[in-house]
């Protein structure tokens, strides 16, 4: 059996939920792993603050020769109405999953060498639009367009990019999704309960090891695709939305996920 050539991985959000899994999966496998985390990881900071990144990022350029896989896992959820919710929750959403992954991907290029690999978690939220959920929908459709824009920008290289769309799974993200359930008599009680509907579904989410499995099998790929789509259920509606005009779509989606009663 060939021996496995130890790898270079760096993760950012590697503290709890998925990054969690998928840096214990490659450190039992022998390979070196650092992770950036606001707490608790081998590197803490907010990886907003492109100034601090850099320290780090020089740190692990001493310590390793180069990266060979970055997986941009840090991210937050956000919950509420466009209209009624704090612009300094709306600025820091996007700092975080969009600029944070962003910097990361600047600074990780340098070290890096053919065959390296950029994997981008994105979310089944970058491809269905949500009410009440727009700067998290939108926020991490900006991760699948980054991605692809990247993709195109090292297609003369041997570097790969790629975003993975996960859906949902047990881990404590919704737990720690920030909830603004500030309304008006516009929107009323639709707000919460219409939070309250997704959440409801958390016995029916992916099982963090059933991710694991199907998020690395996709990162050990010799060749990578632009975009990865997580559940057969999201699979299915991703195809199926294209064949329906887009006004048909959102008042599909409107009806399953706004509730106001």
């Amino acid at each position: 059996m060939k021996k496995h050539e130890k790898l270079n991985i760096v993760i950012t959000g590697s503290s709890s939920g998925i990054g969690k899994a998928l840096r214990e999966y490659y450190q039992n496998r022998g390979d070196n792993v650092l992770g950036i985390s606001l707490e608790g990881d081998d590197y803490n900071c907010d990886v907003s603050n492109k100034e601090a990144l850099k320290e780090i990022f020089s740190s692990i350029a001493s310590r390793f020769s180069h990266i060979d896989i970055l997986i941009n896992c840090a991210g937050f959820g956000l919950s509420g109405a466009i209209e009624l919710i704090d612009e300094k929750q709306i600025k820091k959403e996007y700092e975080v999953n969009v600029l944070g992954t962003a910097y990361a991907i600047q600074l990780a290029l340098p070290l890096m060498k053919d065959k390296s690999k950029i994997i981008n978690i994105s979310s089944a939220c970058a491809l269905f639009p949500l009410p009440f959920r727009a700067y998290y929908c939108s926020s991490k459709s900006a991760v699948s367009m980054l991605s692809d824009c990247l993709r195109m920008e090292l297609s003369r290289t041997k570097i790969q990019s790629t975003a993975i769309c996960p859906c949902d799974i047990k881990t404590n993200f919704t737990k720690n999704r920030q909830k603004d359930f500030k309304t008006n008599e516009r929107y009323k009680e639709a707000i919460k309960l219409s939070a309250e509907r997704i959440d409801s579904r958390e016995d029916k989410r992916m099982s963090v090891e059933k991710a694991t499995k199907i998020m690395t099998k996709i990162i050990n790929k010799k060749k990578l695709k632009p975009q990865y789509v997580m559940g057969m259920r999201n699979k299915i509606l991703y195809q199926v939305q294209k064949f329906f005009p887009r006004s048909l779509v959102l008042k599909v989606l409107t009806k399953l996920f706004y509730v106001d009663k």
